[in-house]
């Protein structure tokens, strides 16, 4: 199969990288990206691309799945329009050309509580991108919710690292554990193994259903 890839330099991005690199059934990773990988691999193919004129990269956006770790914070874009427009625009953009190129599959990681309707920005715009992601043609589409994201990130984040050993606590009160926090490469495992698991057209999966996801077996298939 042929991999294609978005978010790639971030946290879950280069779990998923690094795992699809090792996956036997891929025989190319194509990533899009604005900057780089500080890595070299045989089935790694890199496009550096200006998301802002997709008719530069629009006829590259070929292959069998697309998995999409795009994202940022409002502090690192500086206000809340240039978020939505790296979190919602661009990534809404690349998937309409995936479909509209025929990739059959699409591997959205969204976020805990996403809502259109929600009053909180972030939870609004993650619920926006679902809504409308689910109206492209893709034969089918899974969406992972994760919660907070533990593991090495090279941007800090504050509220991560405030937040993690709190929510780590959190989760052993019962019925609290949909709090816990969840490593990036587990969802990059989870998001591997949506390939070959998924029962429906349009597959949600929550908090601790993402766990579940990532351990379960390869289908060999």
């Amino acid at each position: 199969m042929v991999a294609l890839v978005i978010g790639a330099t971030g946290m879950v991005g280069s779990q998923l990288i690094q795992q699809l690199l090792a996956d036997k059934r891929f025989e190319k990773i194509r990533v899009f990206s604005r900057r780089p990988l500080d890595m070299k691999h045989p089935k790694l193919e890199e496009h550096l691309i200006n998301f802002d004129y997709p008719e530069q990269w629009k006829r590259l956006v070929r292959g069998d799945v697309l998995f999409s770790a795009l994202g940022t914070t409002l502090r690192k874009a500086g206000s809340k329009g240039a978020q939505f427009k790296i979190d919602y625009k661009y990534q809404y953009q690349f998937a309409k050309a995936a479909s509209e190129n025929g990739v059959p599959q699409y591997v959205l990681v969204s976020a805990a509580y996403a809502s259109p309707g929600s009053t909180i920005f972030y939870s609004r715009m993650k619920g926006i991108l679902e809504k409308d992601i689910k109206k492209l043609s893709f034969s089918n589409i899974t969406i992972l919710r994760a919660g907070m994201l533990s593991g090495d990130r090279k941007e800090k984040r504050t509220g991560e690292e405030i937040g993690t050993p709190i929510f780590n606590f959190l989760q052993h009160i019962p019925g609290l554990r949909f709090l816990k926090p969840i490593p990036a490469a587990t969802v990059a495992k989870a998001m591997v193994n949506s390939v070959t698991h998924h029962p429906q057209k349009i597959n949600i999966y929550n908090l601790l259903e993402v766990f579940e996801l990532a351990g379960l077996k390869q289908s060999t298939n």
